[in-house]
């Protein structure tokens, strides 16, 4: 999955100019090889091969001002990268003012090169979903099952929602029984899911060695299905909801899928949360997960449902939030975090030999991002994970401290647009505006 760049130049440059820029093409091609192909470079006003996702300026000079009618006609990015460091020039950005402001072009001037890479992957990433690539979606009546006050309420599992993922980034989600694939499960042979197990062995506490194999045998279910459609990139399951179809939960699953696929996971059946992940993954190659976000300003309604007393005893209270979901702080792949275990479930609504991942990433700045309901901006919550909690006996055993960091929680209360938060580590507000920039989302900074 790379980015087609198509280079191009100035016929007026002279000798030094031309040595300079292919030296300077070669830089870029050592820095970028992994996230872009080069294509021959071509002279400016020369017809665009139609493979091409963007254009590449290695070297600007002052003869483009007289190339206004040329460059008016496209309709592609633009990205400058005229440094020797792979990066624009500072002496380039009165020619980037002129083509952003006079000529209305999307230029990108990525001013390091993890910068340049997410704008380089996040192209690649949109150009990948636009040619039609699959999502797996397992369930079967979602919303009628466990806990249906709740569930019934959710976007994600409208058909109008689909449309409008499917239409904004041209995917296509399918969807497969979840009783189905439970039900394959328990007909794979237990030696297969012994012989798995033994090789890709994950730290468990507590776990009877009947869980394990069930937690095996799902994943084992999942991935034929996986195979059998093809092209998949992501892909998701009615895991609570209809959790009565399962003997277990697809944590395991989840966690096999990313380290040994490499595929993006969501959990419930949230597929708003599945394509955002794919396209923030896609882009910033970054630890993330989901989980559900409680502010402390909600008060009891967050309380109750998690069986706490109380939240945390701190000061400013009004800009933190727990981040806690299936009892713990939430799914996460084993090598995005510092602590992970497979424990014995802690939700009621799952089946005795559930599984339940107890993890953690690292505290200390994170920022949280999702897609809004009609697919065309992007919401950025800037935060920091302070310390982790625990409850113990209740639904928050061991969640995630979370404090706002522009004291920005009223505001939050306003902006967020689910329950299921998208966390992801660092602080990396600059990167997700220039993702946004690729896809043509607005943004909304919290």
């Amino acid at each position: 999955m790379r980015t087609i760049l198509l280079p191009l130049y100035f016929t007026e440059a002279n000798e030094r100019e031309n040595g300079e820029r292919r030296q300077q093409l070669a830089v870029l091609k050592e820095l970028y090889g992994d996230e872009a192909e080069f294509l021959p470079e071509q002279a400016l006003g020369t017809e665009i091969p139609g493979i091409v996702d963007a254009l590449l300026f290695p070297q600007l000079i002052g003869a483009i001002f007289s190339h206004k009618a040329e460059l008016a006609a496209i309709r592609i990015p633009i990205v400058v990268l005229t440094s020797s460091f792979g990066t624009v020039e500072m002496w380039d950005w009165e020619i980037v003012s002129y083509l952003r402001l006079q000529l209305k072009l999307n230029v990108f001037t990525p001013y390091n090169v993890d910068l340049a890479k997410v704008i380089l992957r996040s192209l690649a990433a949109k150009k990948l979903m636009q040619g039609g690539v699959n999502f797996l979606m397992f369930q079967d009546e979602p919303g009628e099952g466990m806990q249906a006050y709740i569930f019934k309420r959710f976007y994600w599992w409208e058909a109008e929602c689909t449309r409008f993922i499917e239409d904004a980034f041209g995917i296509k989600i399918l969807y497969q029984s979840w009783k189905g694939v439970n039900e394959r499960a328990r007909e794979i042979p237990d030696q297969d899911a012994t012989a798995l197990w033994e090789q890709w062995t994950v730290p468990t506490e507590d776990l009877p060695r009947e869980s394990v194999i069930k937690a095996v045998k799902l994943y084992l279910a999942i991935k034929e299905v996986i195979d059998k459609t093809g092209n998949v990139y992501g892909v998701g399951g009615n895991c609570l909801n209809e959790s009565f179809h399962s003997d277990t939960t697809p944590c395991l699953a989840w966690n096999w899928i990313f380290e040994h696929d490499r595929l993006i996971w969501a959990c419930e059946g949230d597929t708003v949360t599945l394509i955002s992940k794919f396209i923030l993954y896609s882009g910033l190659k970054r630890p993330m997960m989901m989980t559900n976000i409680y502010p402390f300003l909600v008060g009891m309604a967050a309380l109750k449902h998690e069986g706490i007393d109380t939240f945390p005893d701190i000061d400013d209270p009004d800009n933190h939030a727990l981040g806690v979901h299936c009892g713990y702080f939430g799914f996460a792949p084993q090598s995005f975090c510092t602590h992970w275990v497979m424990r014995p479930k802690a939700l009621a609504i799952v089946n005795d030999h559930a599984v339940v991942i107890d993890c953690r990433i690292k505290t200390g700045p994170v920022t949280m991002a999702k897609l809004q309901s009609d697919m065309k901006g992007l919401t950025i919550i800037e935060a920091e994970i302070e310390d982790y909690v625990q409850y113990p006996g209740s639904d928050c055993r061991n969640g995630a401290l979370i404090r706002y960091k522009n004291k920005s929680g009223h505001r939050v209360m306003e902006e967020l647009s689910s329950h299921h938060a998208i966390i992801i580590q660092g602080d990396i507000t600059h990167e997700l505006v220039q993702m946004a920039k690729v896809y043509g989302f607005t943004t909304r900074i919290v």
